[in-house]
């Protein structure tokens, strides 16, 4: 079970009976969190309660001219009524050590920290059992690995995942230089016995690969989904970057040595987007989107193929078609933030007076360039750098009650902007440029379909979404990025918030929960006009149902954000058939309300 960050939600909901399942909303009382708290998320349950990871930031050592810090973590148990039972803090047992996370395996629940030397450029990750009745610290510290660096400048990376069948933690790392990309496996069971580590080398440049996803089969076979990039023409002179090519997903036995390549170029189609799982500890599954040509901006269709999982050959491929008819265009989204455009439009209207005035003063050259800098920043949020790839990006994939598969997947880019002005200055002195940097996340359609036990494609549906979120991640004067649309292997997966879906599999159907315009509450299939929704204070959470025998898809609003802290669906944590819904209350005056809700399909 993959922990997910939660920032959590308080309000009262009530829920009524949907396709025949019921479904049940309960919500604990205000948790307080830690001065400095940075995240809280679920990271398992069982039948005595559930527990949660709260993290934040702690002074570790003061110098004269700063400071260094550490992060400290929490375990807070609850039980089934939401209410706390007991809140452990780790500083003394992390003493010397760094807080890294609370990884479930099993029936057991670890600590997981890490030391660093700069004296021998070295690090080590340490593990400890923790009793889940009390909170204490069954087994202390055991080494898990280490990581050295060659140079001070190496980059170490390094996530805990899972074997395909979830039994066994894997540690994967890359210690990581200019010229040199490694990556080192290791499995542990439940009693921190690891197996010998598996080293993987490859020969492309640092730059120029990413490594995406990494699959421990059950017959120790390896597996490194990555997407490797080449250098292009920008399109101001002598600008160059790095654009995405092609996959290479390649197989490695238990020595590291490579095995197979499976083909990412099938029949003339270029992968734009992948996902790799092992069915029942059988064949694998690929699932990808793919584009007719190469480098080219739009998804073309689905493919799925069954590879052999120890020899790397392709069984089976299968394909559907998307027309362009079936996602949603520019021409059926419509923006329906009046409060947002209208801010926008004062903004703009008093900076565009401020460089007026400045016309008539020593610094006018210097208005002039702050309108075409102006200008070139709006051109930059508005426009996508040549050869990034707009495509799908895979959320779930699960396994149907007749053997196929329900593949989900959704729209999904984010891309950087800078808007700089400039206030003239006055009595001889100079002006003063100031300028600020947004991330910007877009969530589109959403994606659905159906593959039977033999491969072929039974239905496909599309539901129109258009959701954008917006912050601001710094100020100074940068370039604006281009639209990315993948996240690496080791990144956190936190932002954005509000946007993206919840999900929940149950008998035959998936349940999908999202914040969307009100308007949008009778769309359902494609074709359908959409309203774009970025104030999500004032959107409303939905449910949607799917059939995933016939691919009827029903909706329903389950409760409006106007009122309540605004609902994060995204951020939500799944356990069996409950959904942790997330959320949060951020005061300008008064404390910050954080609490635990459950959705429940029965």
């Amino acid at each position: 079970m993959k922990s997910i960050y939660l920032y959590l939600l308080t309000l009262t909901i009530s829920i009524s009976s949907l396709a025949q399942q019921k479904t049940s909303a309960k919500w604990g009382e205000d948790i307080r969190l830690k001065k400095g708290s940075t995240d809280l998320k679920v990271v398992c349950t069982d039948k005595s309660g559930i527990y949660l990871q709260e993290a934040h930031i702690k002074l570790k050592v003061y110098y004269l001219f700063g400071a260094t810090f550490r992060g400290s973590g929490t375990l807070i148990k609850m039980n089934a009524d939401l209410s706390e039972i007991y809140r452990h803090n780790y500083d003394k047992e992390l003493r010397g050590k760094e807080f890294e996370q609370f990884f479930p395996l099993g029936d057991d629940l670890f600590i997981i920290a890490s030391v660093y030397s700069r004296s021998d450029r070295m690090m080590e990750l340490f593990a400890g059992k923790v009793d889940k009745a009390s909170g204490d610290l069954t087994i202390r510290w055991q080494q898990l690995t280490s990581f050295r660096q060659e140079y001070k400048t190496d980059k170490i990376e390094f996530k805990l995942t899972y074997n395909a069948d979830s039994t066994k933690m894997v540690v994967v790392s890359s210690v990581q230089g200019k010229e040199r990309n490694q990556y080192t496996v290791q499995e542990f069971d439940n009693k921190l016995k690891g197996a010998k580590p598996v080293v993987i080398s490859n020969e492309f440049e640092a730059k120029k690969y990413q490594l995406e996803d990494v699959i421990y089969t059950i017959n120790h076979k390896l597996i490194l989904v990555g997407r490797t990039y080449e250098y292009e023409e920008g399109k101001r002179k002598k600008e160059k970057f790095l654009d995405f090519s092609h996959y290479n997903i390649r197989m490695y036995d238990e020595s590291g040595k490579q095995t197979s390549e499976i083909n990412t170029e099938i029949n003339g189609k270029w992968l734009n987007s992948t996902r790799l799982l092992q069915e029942k500890n059988q064949d694998l599954i690929l699932a990808a989107f793919y584009s007719n040509e190469k480098k080219s901006k739009r998804v073309n269709g689905l493919l799925v193929q069954r590879i052999d999982a120890n020899t790397g050959a392709v069984i089976s491929t299968y394909d559907k078609v998307i027309n362009e008819s079936m996602l949603s265009s520019k021409d059926n989204i419509e923006e329906d933030d009046k409060e947002d455009d209208k801010e926008a439009t004062n903004t703009k209207k008093n900076k565009d007076k401020e460089q007026e005035k400045s016309k008539d003063s020593k610094n006018a050259k210097d208005s002039k360039k702050a309108k075409d800098n102006k200008k070139e920043d709006k051109k930059d949020d508005k426009d996508e750098p040549e050869g990034f790839s707009k495509y799908m990006k895979f959320k779930k994939i699960f396994y149907t009650s007749d053997g196929g598969l329900m593949i989900l997947a959704e729209g999904y880019e984010s891309h950087t902007y800078t808007y700089s002005s400039y206030t003239p200055g006055t009595n001889g002195a100079p002006g003063m440029w100031t300028s600020t940097t947004y991330q910007v996340y877009t969530n589109g359609d959403i994606l659905m379909c159906k593959v039977a036990a033999k491969g072929e494609i039974d239905w496909l549906q599309v539901v129109p979404k258009s959701q954008i979120e917006r912050y601001q991640v710094g100020s100074g004067r940068g370039p604006g990025g281009g639209v990315n649309s993948n996240q690496g292997f080791f990144d956190a997966l936190n932002l954005p918030f509000y946007c993206g879906l919840g999900v929940i599999k149950s008998g035959t159907n998936m349940y999908l929960v999202m914040n969307d315009n009100p308007k949008n509450a009778g769309v359902t299939q494609s074709g359908q006009k959409v309203k774009t929704v970025k104030t999500f204070r004032k959107s409303d959470c939905f449910m949607l149902t799917v059939d995933e025998l016939t691919g009827k898809i029903s909706r329903k609003v389950l409760f409006s954000n106007r009122g309540v802290p605004t609902a994060m669906p995204k951020q939500g944590a799944v356990i069996g058939n409950d959904l942790y819904l997330v959320g949060r209350t951020d005061k300008m005056f008064g404390k910050t309300r954080v609490a635990v809700g459950k959705i429940s399909v029965k």
